[in-house]
């Protein structure tokens, strides 16, 4: 049985290629992290969508994304490495296969504790990155 949809849902496929290719970002200094990651789908790529998804990496040593909140949910899946997760004051161990579902409005932060990078897909389900408003622990009152 074939179901109608109100607007198309159109495919993107990236080549292999494409995380080489593209600009990797990271904050302009180490204050909320010292981590890079790469947007791999997000608006206005995939306007007709409602996920952002990317690829962020830890380096080891000092590889860290600071305790931080926003809006919306969060998933990660691991890809490689070792690390710890903490969501609201808990910490979760977490190493490559590892899959980690964060709540909207949790706090959370990410540290690798291991001696190779620690590397996670991220997933938010909002159609572009730049919507999602990363409010760090310092900034609350």
């Amino acid at each position: 049985m074939q179901t109608s949809k109100s607007s198309p849902t159109n495919p993107v496929v990236l080549p292999a290629s494409y995380t080489s290719q593209t600009p990797h970002e990271s904050f302009p200094d180490t204050s909320n992290g010292n981590l890079t990651w790469h947007t791999l789908i997000s608006a206005p790529q995939t306007s007709t969508q409602d996920l952002s998804a990317g690829i962020a990496v830890c380096l080891p040593a000092t590889g860290h994304l600071c305790a931080h909140r926003h809006v919306q949910a969060e998933l990660y899946h691991i890809l490689h490495g070792v690390g710890q997760v903490t969501i609201d004051g808990t910490v979760y161990p977490v190493s490559a296969g590892s899959t980690v579902y964060i709540p909207p409005d949790a706090e959370h932060a990410v540290v690798n504790t291991g001696s190779e990078d620690l590397r996670w897909f991220y997933v938010f389900p909002t159609s572009a990155f730049g919507d999602v408003v990363y409010r760090f622990s310092e900034e609350r009152a």
